[in-house]
């Protein structure tokens, strides 16, 4: 009874702060190194919470809140050079088009000084930086640290800053359970898992492809007719065809736990926006494309099929090993360059990425060989080798070229060079596939292609589903979203037109012209031109006087999901005439760095002031809503009642719509005349 009631204690305990949003993911300790007699290194370690990632000190302007240490001069002391970091990942974001660097777990920064005073006992600083996660930002955070002089410190060890509001606190260490780390954990690790079902599916359908080409699918009956005829019994030919399918699987896989152990889990992954990868991911892939257009074969050398060859020979489980190891030598040309994009794919992604790839891939080419051996009468029902399987293979080679502009608009976005903005990559796609759509109708020969009177069923359905797809391309050079593609060419931002060829700039759909006075306090906001308001009460005002509801946007400059949502689900154009014409738009920034009119005191944190915007609203989006994450979004009425439960990062907008929509329709009813 006794562990029941304690367990839903702690249940409920943990609800309630999941349910209060309020988030803690970085923890500061505090260390001091002596390095000669008189200088002495400043060590400041932040532990970030799984999922959670903190931005270096060095960010381009616009971006987001760099991390920023002062240390509190005492006249003891005197600082010597910059805080130093360590090296942490560096992207290309494609919200803030820029390159950043953050860090994740740990990170270290360590800074010199020369000790003036001998008594000196501890230096007092300061910390603010800013951590986001996959879905939401917290505000800028300043925490106050404490280094004690070696030697001399308090009974109770070094004081530890733990990140909490907008304000510096220094707090004893214990051991605790850090429940709000939970949920941005579990979200971590269901990402995570999505991402190795999405890589193992995609490999599985890359070795059906692989299985297709010329170099492998003639093998099937060939190998399969091997060791069913050269078996005692029947039943010892299947097994010996399940041996050499598992055999294909642990070369396969064998290969990607190479390429992870050998690069690393995620060191590709940190890789994925250097100029230098993706140039020669770049060429890479060309080279793949053009031997599977036919320019040239790839081939691994003679003397390495010729050794594996002699070793198949062998009887027992080594030789059909050896046997599994000379067709994966053999198909080379074809399987290669598969192989390779999948391992650059799977790779960037980090982790155990490339393992699961290699099995998906392999599972595919090893199933046909256990299953025909299995059931051979299957075998009468397999199409004849021919023409066909060139088509597959050269369909291939069509894919890969279009994969490597990705890899070469991303080098492009990295040095900002606009060569390949949005349009030059659109046109090259449509080029592309285009091309593949004229080949498929059989408008375009290549050099291993067979004489063709007439183009089979299947081939004129792909035909033509390729045009479809090379038409939904188009608009895309006006300025269509093309959602299907998104993840491919660069952001609409990035392009000669962002607005689209023939767009013009205007409030068209608001509810207020573009000819009237904007009202107090209000502005619009691109490039979506809502009226939208920067203050609260002036916001709340102006939505009582017009009769609609308010939305408050709880945002910052530098908060990347908050850009997300904006460019992806306000365009939505249900979304969109809702923000422009049934809701008044509040929009409060938690990182304004403006100074207000006068400093207030923190109800948060007694005895701390209050000094920034941005600062004035975190504090009122913890102490009325009980969170402190951004994007945030609340729909209240006339009288400050919430209209429907407040919602953060939501990527699908039905969602994000229905959410609105329901409460402007509450609003509507409360407000309605009996």
């Amino acid at each position: 009874m006794k562990k029941s009631i304690l367990f839903f204690f702690i249940a409920l305990v943990k609800v309630t702060i999941l349910n209060a949003q309020i988030f803690e993911p970085v923890e500061w300790t505090t260390s001091v190194e002596k390095v000669t007699a008189t200088e002495y290194s400043l060590v400041s370690t932040a532990t970030i919470d799984p999922g959670w990632h903190m931005y270096s000190q060095e960010v381009p302007e616009d971006g987001p809140i760099s991390t920023s240490f002062n240390y509190n001069p005492s006249g003891g002391f005197e600082v010597v050079g910059p805080t130093k970091e360590e090296k942490g990942h560096t992207v290309h974001d494609p919200v803030f088009d820029m390159v950043i660097t953050y860090f994740e777990d740990k990170a270290e920064f360590r800074q010199q000084i020369n000790l003036l005073d001998p008594d000196l006992e501890s230096i007092e600083g300061e910390v603010e930086f800013m951590v986001c996660d996959d879905e939401k930002c917290l505000p800028p955070t300043t925490v106050s640290l404490t280094y004690y002089i070696k030697g001399k410190e308090p009974t109770f060890g070094n004081s530890v800053g733990i990140g909490t509001l907008n304000g510096g606190q220094d707090i004893k260490k214990v051991d605790a359970v850090d429940i709000p780390s939970a949920e941005p954990e579990q979200g971590k690790q269901g990402s995570d898992k999505r991402g190795l079902w999405g890589i193992f599916f995609i490999a599985f359908l890359s070795g059906f492809a692989a299985l297709l080409t010329p170099c492998v699918f003639p093998m099937i009956p060939m190998t399969v007719s091997f060791f069913t005829k050269q078996s005692e019994t029947r039943a010892k030919g299947v097994r010996n065809a399940i041996i050499y399918g598992l055999a294909i699987i642990v070369i396969y896989v064998l290969l990607g736990t190479a390429v992870t152990a050998i690069f690393g889990a995620d060191s590709l992954n940190a890789l994925a926006t250097n100029v230098w990868f993706n140039l020669l991911f770049f060429l890479l892939l060309v080279v793949f494309a053009l031997s599977f257009l036919g320019a040239f074969e790839i081939l691994l050398p003679n003397s390495w099929t010729n050794k594996v060859d002699k070793q198949s020979d062998r009887g027992g489980v080594i030789g059909i090993f050896f046997m599994a190891l000379a067709l994966a030598l053999v198909s080379f040309s074809c399987t290669g360059p598969i192989v390779g994009t999948l391992l650059v794919e799977a790779a960037l992604r980090g982790g155990i990425g490339p393992i699961v790839g290699m099995f998906g891939f392999s599972l595919a080419i090893a199933l046909p060989f256990a299953l025909f051996a299995a059931f051979p009468g299957w075998m009468n029902s397999l199409p004849k080798s021919g023409g066909w399987l060139n088509t597959v293979k050269v369909f291939l080679g069509f894919l890969e070229l279009a994969l490597a502009f990705k890899f070469l608009s991303q080098a492009d976005l990295v040095l900002q060079l606009h060569l390949l903005e949005r349009e030059v990559f659109l046109s090259i796609w449509i080029a592309i596939f285009g091309a593949l759509a004229l080949y498929l109708f059989g408008k375009i020969q290549l050099p291993h292609d067979s004489p063709t009177t007439n183009i089979s069923v299947g081939r004129l359905s792909m035909g033509l589903l390729v045009l479809a797809f090379t038409i939904y391309m188009v608009p895309g050079l006006w300025g269509a979203p093309l959602k299907l593609i998104s993840a491919f060419p660069p952001p609409l931002e990035y392009s000669e037109s962002p607005y689209g060829v023939g767009y013009t700039k205007a409030q068209n759909g608001s509810s207020v012209s573009e000819s009237s006075k904007l009202p107090e306090g209000a502005h619009w906001l691109p490039p979506h031109d809502i009226l939208a308001f920067n203050d609260y009460d002036k916001g709340l005002a102006y939505a009582k006087k017009v009769g609609k509801p308010v939305m408050l946007d709880f945002t910052g400059w530098a908060c990347v999901n908050c850009r997300k949502m904006e460019q992806n689900v306000w365009p939505d154009s249900r979304v969109l005439h809702l923000l422009k014409n049934e809701v008044v738009l509040v929009s409060l920034y938690v990182d304004d760095k403006r100074e207000l009119e006068t400093a207030v005191d923190s109800k948060l944190k007694p005895g701390k002031k209050l000094k920034y915007i941005g600062q004035k609203w975190s504090e009122f989006q913890t102490l009325r809503y009980q969170a402190n994450t951004q994007p945030f979004y609340v729909l209240i009425g006339h009288d400050e009642q919430k209209l429907a439960p407040p919602t953060a990062y939501t990527p699908d907008a039905d969602d994000y719509y229905d959410w609105l929509n329901g409460g402007i329709d509450k609003f509507k009813k409360v407000t309605a005349p009996f």
